[in-house]
């Protein structure tokens, strides 16, 4: 089994890589494969809402490294997003990262276990944490709990390491990630996940 990481800060060796390391680590020492890809230093243009990539399954504005890293997110078992916290918000290019890949996705993402982590020198986290769920919510996945939310502070590189109750929230995520990974994988067989069902799509004017 494998879990992808998503580090969404500009910072290869920052506060949010020491989270998804910290979570990594646990879920390591349980067996489970991880991958850590840090897109917050990429250069990534927000969706055009063209609508190709409804066809496709590929943006048709970004090159194949791009398609590259969205591949591995689609085949593996487990993802989790991290952010920096901007404005109360995912960093610009994380959010532009996620929009593209859940966008163009056309179910690979449902019933993969996710997990989102906010890093954050003070306030904003709760909001933060809140739209990265979105992403896993409409996608049918797996939201992996934890004994509070997956929320960490620090400022200064590796500030985050002083978050004692952060760092352990991490490593029950892990730890839970893992089971549910595990339970997916031994009952496979036995208890199938249920078919995907079309949705009628409506708005506020018909």
């Amino acid at each position: 089994m494998r879990v992808v990481l998503i580090n969404g800060s500009p910072h290869k060796n920052g506060n949010t890589a020491l989270a998804l390391q910290t979570v990594a680590d646990a879920l390591q020492e349980r067996g489970i494969e991880t991958e850590t890809i840090q897109v917050g230093n990429r250069m990534i243009r927000g969706c055009m809402a063209c609508g190709a990539c409804s066809k496709t399954g590929r943006c048709a504005f970004e090159k194949d490294d791009f398609h590259a890293l969205c591949e591995k997110v689609y085949t593996a078992d487990g993802l989790i997003i991290g952010s920096p916290v901007y404005y109360a918000g995912v960093a610009g290019t994380m959010k532009a990262f996620l929009d593209k890949l859940f966008y163009a996705s056309a179910g690979r993402m449902r019933h993969k276990v996710g997990a989102a982590v906010a890093v954050l020198r003070r306030s904003g986290g709760m909001s933060t944490f809140d739209e990265l769920n979105h992403y896993f919510l409409i996608s049918e996945m797996v939201v992996a709990p934890s004994s509070y939310w997956n929320i960490i502070h620090g400022a200064k590189p590796g500030e985050a390491a002083q978050d004692a109750e952060g760092l352990d929230t991490l490593r029950v995520l892990a730890a839970n990630m893992a089971w549910l990974l595990q339970m997916k994988e031994q009952t496979a067989k036995t208890l199938p996940p249920p078919p995907a069902m079309d949705r009628a799509r409506t708005n506020f004017i018909r």
